[in-house]
């Protein structure tokens, strides 16, 4: 029967998938138990996104400039 033939394809096609979905979560956990590689032993780690006092000069100066014209705007 015609019925029989789609439902035995469907079955195969429904296993194919758990095979799948089982593989990818396997290879997600796997990946989720590993840690943070610890920094070897010696080295600081690089800091990074900190101003110079030149920088936060003229960023303070730009900033302040821009209130300025903002409140030149709203009196206006």
């Amino acid at each position: 029967m015609e019925i029989d033939r789609i439902v035995a394809d469907l079955r195969r096609e429904a296993e194919r998938i758990g095979k799948a979905i089982a593989a990818l979560l396997g290879s997600a956990a796997a990946g989720a138990k590993r840690g943070p590689k610890p920094a070897p032993a010696g080295k600081k780690r690089k800091r990074r996104g900190r101003l110079t006092p030149e920088g936060r000069k003229r960023l303070s100066e730009a900033m302040k400039k821009r209130w300025a014209e903002r409140r030149k705007k709203q009196k206006a």
